[in-house]
């Protein structure tokens, strides 16, 4: 394997800081491969790979501590993994350019970008609101809610699947609306179960169309894992109303240095 120090020690950032925040995965990674060279399809492919392998082992954590409500998880994958393949069909069948499905991927990951930042600034404010606002879900019939389920996993299916980005935050987030009445790490368990099969789908997917760089994607992995074990231990330590502002300001910035 083809050692690259500058990609190892990407990971073992990017790793560092999901273990810390639990966002910034794909949002961090993405812009960081587009800075070292790499190809937007390249970047979003390999990412994916990188965000499904990472946030594999939280899916044995979470079940064993029971963090996970599996029927939430089953109605976000019916709607997000047929959107994730309709999206790779969509990409394939079109036969553009490489330049244009670059341009097309940098312009959707610039939005995407700028939207997973304000996510991210305003979690905490969406969290209390939706906590204590939640007569219109409560009104909201089971069947209702299920299928504004299904529809967000439709949603994030495909911005995943174009930009490797939305499946922590925004997902997060839209699980809060839906759910103001579930514990917290519930569905942060219930998120993190449900962006495993997507992005692993969507990776893929990816693959099959020639976007993923192996041996990065290993480089990657070296310096994720430990990054993330270290990460989660300090967690604790660190002031989250300091790191978050700070990653939601810098996304902001490569959001619009994409898009303009």
């Amino acid at each position: 394997m083809d050692f690259q120090i500058g990609y190892v020690i990407a990971g073992l950032v990017v790793g560092f800081i999901v273990g810390m925040t639990g966002v910034g995965g794909g949002s961090l990674m993405t812009p960081i491969l587009l800075y070292f060279g790499v190809s937007p399809a390249n970047a979003v492919g390999t990412d994916l790979l990188y965000a499904a392998i990472t946030k594999a082992g939280g899916i044995h954590v979470h079940h064993k501590k029971k963090n996970i409500d599996w029927k939430i998880t089953g109605e976000l994958a019916l709607g997000s993994l047929p959107a994730a393949a309709l999206t790779l069909w969509a990409l394939h069948s079109i036969r553009m350019d490489t330049d244009t499905l670059n341009s097309i991927i940098k312009t959707t990951l610039g939005y995407a970008l700028i939207l997973t930042a304000i996510a991210i600034l305003f979690k905490r404010r969406i969290f209390d609101y939706s906590k204590k606002n939640n007569s219109w879900i409560t009104r909201m019939s089971r069947r209702g809610q299920m299928i504004a389920t299904v529809v967000t996993g439709v949603i994030l299916g495909a911005v995943v699947t174009i930009t490797s980005i939305g499946a922590g935050a925004l997902g997060t987030v839209a699980l809060f609306m839906l759910y103001p009445l579930l514990p917290t790490v519930r569905l942060v368990g219930t998120e993190i179960a449900h962006a495993v099969p997507l992005t692993l789908v969507a990776g893929m997917g990816h693959a099959g169309l020639g976007n993923v760089d192996w041996h990065l994607l290993a480089n990657l992995l070296i310096g994720s894992l430990p990054g993330i074990y270290l990460g989660s231990h300090l967690a604790n330590r660190v002031a989250d109303h300091y790191l978050r502002p700070a990653l939601a300001i810098m996304l902001v910035f490569v959001g619009f240095k994409l898009l303009f």
